[in-house]
């Protein structure tokens, strides 16, 4: 087995232990942070165009990131077949982000976290397809289990509710982003080759930024500039430090130690976070009805986590 092969795959099958505990915690943290962002995502996505937002996004995150990955790993570029698989790999987490801005201004945020749920299950796909990570019969339950739960804490046991939701045109924006999410941490996997993994995740960063770039330029020039509210560049900051920055670095990290289909199942939790942030901010009430929800997305993550790696 080569060192790099060795640095992207466990020695042995990863099984949720007390060495890696730290892992499964900053996932849990990551999952926090990509709930806030359809929160504050929702309150100013109708202030700017999505690809705007983006690109002011991603500027933030590589102008906060340059500085240390600079400072600890020098001005050395990586190499140009290392660039390019860098390049490839923002298109679809760029894609994804678009499309969540982009589906807020025509769907609700309980929608976009609904349709979330289905990223686990569709991580274990492209994971089988591009990692040969296959999933057992145990991770397929578990699999189930959570997006029962979520949809069950989403729709407060609302069986009706459930069954009516109609997909409209920003639903499916959304669900097309789902799909290209689904497909990006298998990827980092595939790509990540030993290398440190915050500069990996500065360069998806940076090549992130200059698609965006392209693509808003033609739209610059008519943009006001002065007149946007300094609470839009303070959401976009949050978004740049908290669900761009640090949760790409964490969830690359995540990635290469325990799996993509691990590391997406804590997206499970997702709607739970969303319930709690509503809670705190007293625009929801908790219902006993709830609990059920809950239960069945820490199920699937437990049936899951301790589900080893089967590799084809």
């Amino acid at each position: 087995m080569s060192e790099a092969t060795k640095a992207i795959s466990p020695s042995k099958p990863e099984k949720l232990n007390r060495s890696l505990w730290w892992v499964h915690s900053l996932m849990v943290l990551t999952t926090f942070f990509v709930a806030s962002s359809f929160t504050v995502g929702k309150l100013i996505a109708d202030s700017l165009p999505a690809n705007i937002m983006m690109l002011i996004r991603f500027l933030m995150a590589a102008g906060l990131f340059a500085p240390f990955i600079f400072f600890k790993h020098g001005s050395q570029l990586p190499t140009l077949k290392k660039l390019t698989a860098y390049a490839l790999l923002s298109i679809p987490l760029v894609t994804f982000f678009w499309c969540m801005f982009e589906a807020l201004k025509h769907t609700s945020a309980i929608n976009t976290g609904a349709l979330f749920t289905t990223v686990p299950a569709m991580t274990a796909i492209f994971a089988l397809i591009i990692n040969g990570e296959r999933s057992s019969n145990r991770k397929i339950v578990g699999l189930f289990l959570g997006i029962l739960g979520a949809a069950w804490i989403i729709f407060r046991g609302n069986i009706t509710a459930a069954i009516a939701l109609d997909l409209n045109q920003g639903d499916w924006i959304f669900l097309f982003g789902a799909v290209l999410l689904s497909l990006y941490n298998p990827l980092v996997k595939r790509v990540h080759s030993g290398e440190p993994t915050e500069v990996m995740t500065f360069w998806v960063i940076v090549f992130g930024a200059i698609w965006l770039l392209l693509l808003s330029l033609p739209s610059l020039k008519e943009i006001h500039w002065q007149s946007i509210p300094f609470e839009i560049y303070g959401g976009l900051l949050y978004l740049a430090l908290f669900t761009t920055l640090l949760s790409f670095f964490l969830l690359q990290l995540g990635t290469v130690k325990i799996g993509p289909t691990k590391v997406a199942a804590y997206g499970f939790l997702s709607p739970v976070f969303v319930l709690l942030i509503t809670l705190l901010l007293g625009m929801t009430k908790f219902s006993i009805s709830l609990l059920p929800g809950i239960i069945l997305v820490f199920s699937a993550i437990l049936f899951i986590q301790a589900e080893e790696t089967i590799q084809s």
